[in-house]
């Protein structure tokens, strides 16, 4: 008898999404004339078909992307939000909507062959847009399981043309006190910027994110415009940027600046290590409070662990 092994990752094929979720989404976009084949156009056209917003929803699922639980409830993933600009509470998804993300600039620069501004619009419509269902785990150890949209990191960078040189890539958010109450607050390192290795940001499962559950990225979860590494820390994936910048020199993030006994460069997950004030031993999945074991690299090892070998000295689970 033939028995397959499912990986760590994977889940049925039949449970990675709650069916009447997928049925219902879909049902409802091919009445209004799009849908399943606006996910077949390219990403320009795809996004006229949906209104405008950049990329396509539903963008087709990537299968090679799969989960091991359920996917957490929109509703949750989508009100318990860490977002400082906004507040130090989770409950920012009300004062977040002060966000303006039309229009909307990133800015590339560093090391790069040609630095430049370019319209968030117009990038999208160069970009592959697909569907992934990821893990998210955040140092606090919160957990949810999100179908997130948008595209490889990697035809970022690809898009950017950095220097050989470069080893780093830094994304900065937005910084407008105006309107974000928490940019007020000096005594926090703004605006919030993080980065990866040059190897980290060209990984595959490194991830431009423009939106989740189908829809364009809600503003509390960094509309329009954010990072998704999964392997890593929530507090090293930025929000709303408007900025990336390639160098030679590894950056400190803002959380780094803040606390660096607690909060490294790294940040990759690791069950066995722990944060200086909690266990990460287990998480908290939103949604159900169910407490599960922490998985190494998030349950991504087998995607990353390359990335870091020979660097046994470094602080590689903080």
């Amino acid at each position: 008898m033939l028995i397959k092994r499912r990986r760590g990752w994977e889940l049925r094929e039949q449970d990675a999404t709650p069916e009447a979720v997928y049925l219902d989404r879909r049902s409802l976009l091919q009445a209004a004339g799009f849908g399943l084949m606006a996910s077949a156009l390219p990403a320009g056209a795809a996004m006229a078909q949906a209104g405008g917003a950049a990329g396509p929803y539903p963008a087709r699922q990537n299968m090679r992307y799969r989960l091991d639980r359920p996917l957490t409830p929109e509703r949750d993933a989508t009100s318990y939000n860490n977002f400082y600009e906004f507040g130090s509470h989770k409950g920012i998804a009300g004062a977040a909507q002060a966000l303006k993300t039309e229009p909307w600039t990133i800015e590339f620069t560093g090391m790069v062959e040609k630095p430049m501004k370019v319209d968030f619009d117009e990038l999208a419509k160069r970009m592959p847009f697909e569907e992934r269902l990821y893990r998210f785990r955040c140092v606090e150890a919160w957990a949810m399981a999100v179908p997130w949209t948008g595209f490889p990191m990697k035809s970022l960078v690809d898009f950017a043309k950095p220097l050989s040189s470069a080893k780093y890539v830094v994304f900065q958010t937005f910084m407008d006190p105006k309107i974000a109450p928490g940019q007020r607050q000096s005594w926090y390192p703004w605006p919030y910027t993080d980065g990866l290795t040059i190897a980290e940001a060209t990984n595959e499962l490194a991830f431009m994110a423009t939106g989740i559950y189908g829809k364009p990225m809600p503003k509390q979860n960094g509309a329009p415009i954010r990072f998704i590494t999964p392997w890593k820390y929530g507090f090293k994936q930025v929000k709303s940027i408007v900025r990336v910048e390639f160098t030679d020199k590894r950056p400190v993030g803002y959380w780094e600046k803040l606390q660096s006994s607690e909060y490294g460069f790294w940040a990759n997950v690791n069950p066995k290590v722990s944060h200086p004030r909690w266990s990460q031993a287990t998480e908290r999945m939103l949604g159900t409070d169910e407490r599960v074991p922490t998985l190494l690299y998030n349950g991504y090892e087998e995607f990353v662990a390359d990335l870091y070998k020979g660097m046994e000295k470094e602080r590689l689970f903080a």
